[in-house]
């Protein structure tokens, strides 16, 4: 067992004690530095297996890299074709014509926002640019107002299509992300519903101020700009038709060249299908000309803004590929064969809610966490579709509890420089609790089922 202690006390340090020269507190070194310790630790000194076991990881996290890439560039191409705006108008000119009325509608908008771009964070600092504003004219505590940002945005990241978390799950555990997002649409949907319950609480006017007020009828808003929505539509029709229909544009297309292309190494990720659904909807929005004569600066924007998830998913694969090669995950599993499998259901959910309290990230709680208890519980016979909806449900649990949820640290700073007035970080994770504790109740289900 001192070959699979020894690299997680050292990722562990790496990543939490801050004081270390140079590398104190980065989760992609600490990554990489402990998948290194696991084949020294090994006896593995060649640098072809090492290069090797580095491929064998990226071949496992390559279908979650380009959803990551591709995705982005989704994202940003959305918000230059203006679909974001769009969906925003008519949601506040169909719903948000009462005050709780637009507190409902700005959720929706957050969870719609946050399942195209499936990141919190930058869900939230797109829509909270434009609603934060808003929130602040109900007469909601500033803490309240970035709550229901952040959540909303959290709700949405977790939402499909395009979610991070249950993406990086389903890779962990071999699982079909799209059988797995079929359970998600559900999980994820109560939840707003929840939260839109719970969050209307906190308004306590009666009447909408008038400049908030719509001027615009929803179908006006759509009459005249119904375009930016295409590429948006085009995406939902493919993953529609594949979920429910079983009829796969993808494949029809591009059917002869997926199976060599699965066999590639790094670049099989291209072959997933989501991946291809994704990138289908991005060619269809090079058409429009905000996106095709600024391709560069678009390209470059969407980059820059994934490029840390992408460099924390590609030292995770260097982590992976040691850890399945040099025999920590096999010594892993046989140790936990003969402990009781409540114990291992319990401890490791616990312990990935907290890396993700800790760290504030789900991406660095199942890098760390669920990549190594994953193997023990599909061993114990745990479906692999209810275990990565369970390890994307509780890893989002513990990233948004006190005291270092990142996305409310990024929302305070912008709610502050907009109302001019002063937030508490602690004081907004614990108003989002309620949301939290729905997401930790839903994993821990999902593990018995």
């Amino acid at each position: 067992m001192y070959t699979v202690i020894i690299p997680i006390i050292i990722l562990f340090g790496i990543i939490f004690i801050k004081k270390i020269p140079v590398i104190g507190g980065s989760i992609p070194i600490g990554l990489a530095v402990t998948g290194m310790v696991a084949m020294l630790i090994a006896g593995i000194f060649n640098p072809i297996d090492w290069l090797n076991y580095f491929v064998d990881g990226l071949n496992r996290q390559s279908w979650v890299i380009f959803i990551i890439l591709i995705g982005g560039f989704y994202a940003e191409m959305s918000m230059r074709i203006g679909t974001l705006d769009t969906v925003l108008d008519v949601c506040r000119s169909a719903f948000g014509k009462r005050p709780k009325g637009l507190v409902v509608c700005i959720i929706i908008v957050l969870t719609f926002a946050g399942s195209l771009i499936g990141d919190a964070t930058a869900a939230g600092t797109v829509i909270g640019i434009m609603i934060i504003a808003s929130l602040d004219d109900l007469g909601l505590k500033i803490e309240q107002t970035v709550c229901i940002v952040v959540c909303g945005a959290c709700l949405g990241s977790i939402m499909p299509p395009v979610t991070q978390s249950i993406f990086l799950a389903s890779s962990h555990v071999g699982a079909d992300p799209v059988e797995v997002s079929k359970y998600a649409y559900f999980t994820v949907g109560f939840g707003v519903i929840l939260m839109c319950i719970y969050f209307s609480t906190f308004v306590k006017i009666k009447v909408l101020p008038e400049h908030l007020i719509p001027k615009e009828k929803a179908s006006e808003i759509l009459k005249k700009r119904w375009k930016t929505l295409i590429p948006l539509m085009v995406l939902i029709t493919l993953v529609v038709l594949r979920t429910g229909f079983k009829i796969d544009i993808a494949t029809m297309i591009l059917g002869p060249i997926l199976p060599w292309l699965s066999q590639l190494p790094v670049v099989c990720g291209l072959s997933n299908l989501m991946v291809l659904n994704i990138l289908m909807a991005a060619i269809v929005g090079l058409f429009y000309k905000p996106v095709h004569k600024n391709l560069p600066d678009v390209a470059k924007k969407a980059f820059k803004i994934v490029l840390p998830n992408i460099a924390v998913q590609m030292a995770a694969a260097l982590m992976i590929g040691a850890f399945y090669n040099a025999g920590q995950i096999a010594i892993l599993t046989d140790f936990a064969s003969g402990l009781n499998s409540h114990i291992i259901k319990i401890g490791g959910g616990l312990a990935l809610m907290l890396v993700g309290m800790l760290t504030g990230s789900q991406t660095t709680a199942q890098n760390t966490i669920f990549v190594l208890m994953a193997p023990v519980l599909l061993a114990s016979g745990t479906s692999p579709v209810m275990l990565a909806l369970a390890g994307a449900h509780l890893a989002m649990a513990g990233q948004g509890m006190p005291p270092a949820d990142l996305a409310i640290f990024v929302q305070c700073g912008l709610a502050e420089g907009i109302t001019k007035k002063k937030a508490d970080p602690i004081r907004a994770m614990c108003y989002a609790l309620p949301q939290n504790l729905y997401f930790a109740a839903v994993g821990f289900a999902c593990l018995y089922l």
